[in-house]
């Protein structure tokens, strides 16, 4: 539970939890409760973060873009929260901001989930051969290829091939939505809230802390690029 909470908070809320789960074996009542945890305080930080950083950062688009963007869960959520605040503050740079720098950010699962796999299985292997083989995550590897294709793509197809190419990636887009709202139901109907009530309120207080403490060193870290390195 601590390490499917660490990295939905820290990382990309949800995505992350699914695909670290399988790599420490984590029970389906547990990464539903991460999932539930990460989901509420992601919301709550989404409705309240926008006016919060209007005002301790002065109106400033890129330090509020910057915020946005590393202090909330999920990436829909950062999106979600630079839309509230291009609506009620009439800042669309803001935004752009917010969701590239989660953007980045979600790139950390390429070093992070190996990393809580490789601990997580050295605390646990207990009598059994380890290997950092057998643990690895290959869906990072689908990660890092999606990344290259994009990216080498829109160089190589968009000014030959602009609209098959785009239609291509509007599709590829639209699948992975499917797929992962596919994922979400089955984790919901194999949930039984009996389970979730007796692992009981704890980790919802671990939560908690937790967004508090991501927004925390958001705030320290543009801080001390406002004062020293701007």
């Amino acid at each position: 539970m601590a390490y499917l909470i660490s990295i939905g908070g820290t990382v990309c809320g949800t995505t992350a939890i699914m695909a670290t789960a399988p790599v420490i074996g984590a029970k389906k009542n547990e990464i539903s409760y991460a999932i539930a945890n990460i989901t509420l305080f992601g919301i709550l930080s989404m409705l309240i973060y926008p006016y919060f950083a209007n005002y301790y950062f002065d109106s400033d688009p890129l330090f509020i873009g910057l915020f946005l963007g590393t202090s909330i869960h999920e990436t829909s959520q950062v999106a979600a929260a630079g839309l509230i605040y291009d609506q009620q503050f009439n800042s669309p740079e803001t935004m752009n901001i917010a969701t590239v720098t989660k953007l980045i950010r979600n790139t950390f699962l390429v070093i992070m989930i190996p990393l809580f796999a490789y601990l997580y299985n050295r605390e646990n292997a207990v009598k059994k051969d380890y290997s950092i083989v057998s643990i690895f995550p290959y869906f990072v590897l689908g990660f890092v290829g999606m990344i290259i294709l994009r990216n080498v793509g829109d160089q190589v197809f968009l000014s030959s091939y602009n609209e098959t190419w785009v239609n291509i990636v509007h599709f590829i887009k639209a699948s992975s939505k499917v797929f992962l709202t596919m994922a979400m139901a089955a984790i919901g109907l194999s949930t039984n809230l009996r389970d979730l009530k007796n692992m009981g309120y704890k980790p919802f207080v671990v939560g908690f802390i937790g967004m508090a403490t991501v927004g925390i060193v958001s705030i320290l870290s543009i801080e001390f690029y406002i004062n020293f390195l701007g």
